[in-house]
């Protein structure tokens, strides 16, 4: 069982005098940012100059400068832009300026546990990595709550890794939840796993298979819409409550009945089982990574096309509709702000 860390294992006092720089002011970085400053943490952001962060942050009432600049003047840098911006970024604008003593931290570990980055050996590095978007990071933190959160500590050059980052973890609100100890080579694997094989690869592939299926048998596609993608929320919600007894608790006993008889055909398990194992296989042995990382050097051409497939797909635009007509309609719900 990993080891669990709440409010009471951590010290807020462990961050006084230290000053925290936030890389990246989009979707986790303004939570991060916010919410410490809220906890009476000492912060700064850093960002590209001119980028359209600059102006938001300084609105929010931040001293915002350069990447190098803030790495010169914080304590503790907290890089928070995307997984495949951050080591040119860190190569140019952090690692000359890293001092012994310092701490880097981050929100994924996949920079480091594909050796993107590589810290030198006499600063802290840890991990501090909410299980949720940024939006959500704050919007529990204003109501008194918090996110769970991972912690893990690749180098614990000061001997106060731990310390500073159980801290930092609660300043974001993290430890209201509760902090679950990972290391950065397990939090990677795992969660490049996930999203690919079930929480985003494998769930839109199902609802487009689903909503396709039914379309194509003259079924009318906001029907299609309803059944096969927005009720998913509905029970991944009730899942996330009480686990899959509590939802087939929730739900019909046919609809119980037709997950047993009929998940399995549509899932084959066997082979199912066989090609996660081959996804897993790639992200352990750098394969994925080694992809991703040369689609960003090359123009994201098969990225850019996928993208833009999909945002033509049937299902998309009646979604989108849909969503128009419908009092729950909500915008702010999405977590749309870029790094």
């Amino acid at each position: 069982m990993a080891r669990m860390y709440y409010e009471k294992d951590c010290d807020l006092n462990k961050l006084a005098g230290k000053k925290i720089a936030v890389i990246g002011y989009g979707s986790q970085g303004h939570a991060h940012a916010l919410n410490l400053r809220d906890s009476g943490c000492d912060v700064i952001i850093g960002l590209r100059k001119g980028g359209k962060s600059w102006p938001v942050a300084e609105r929010d009432g931040f001293t915002v400068m350069t990447v190098p600049e803030a790495t010169k003047e914080a304590d503790i840098i907290m890089i928070l832009i995307n997984d495949e911006a951050q080591a040119d970024m860190y190569k140019k604008d952090i690692a000359p300026y890293l001092t012994a003593g310092k701490a880097i931290a981050f929100a994924h570990g996949f920079n480091i546990r594909y050796k993107q980055i590589v810290p030198p050996a006499d600063v802290d590095v840890f991990m501090a990595a909410p299980k949720g978007p940024g939006h959500t990071v704050r919007s529990t933190y204003v109501a008194g709550k918090g996110v769970p959160c991972l912690i893990a500590i690749e180098q614990n050059a000061t001997g106060k890794a731990y310390d500073i980052a159980l801290a930092y973890i609660a300043g974001i609100g993290g430890a209201r939840a509760g902090i679950m100890e990972t290391t950065m080579h397990d939090e990677t694997e795992t969660d490049l796993f996930g999203e690919q094989a079930v929480l985003c690869g494998g769930v839109v592939d199902l609802m487009r298979c689903g909503f396709e299926t039914l379309v194509e048998a003259g079924y009318e596609p906001e029907n299609a819409y309803f059944e096969c993608i927005h009720e998913m929320k509905l029970i991944v919600d009730l899942i996330n409550k009480g686990g899959v007894a509590a939802m087939n608790y929730s739900i019909s006993d046919t609809a119980e009945y037709g997950e047993y008889v009929s998940g399995p055909r549509v899932l084959p398990y066997e082979q199912t089982k066989a090609n996660m194992k081959a996804v897993l296989s790639d992200i352990q042995d750098g394969t994925f990574a080694g992809k991703w990382i040369a689609e960003n050097k090359n123009g994201r051409c098969f990225f850019n096309s996928k993208r833009e497939a999909l945002g033509k797909h049937q299902m998309e635009i009646v979604g989108q509709q849909l969503r128009e007509q419908m009092l729950w309609k909500n915008d702010s719900d999405l977590d749309t702000a870029s790094n």
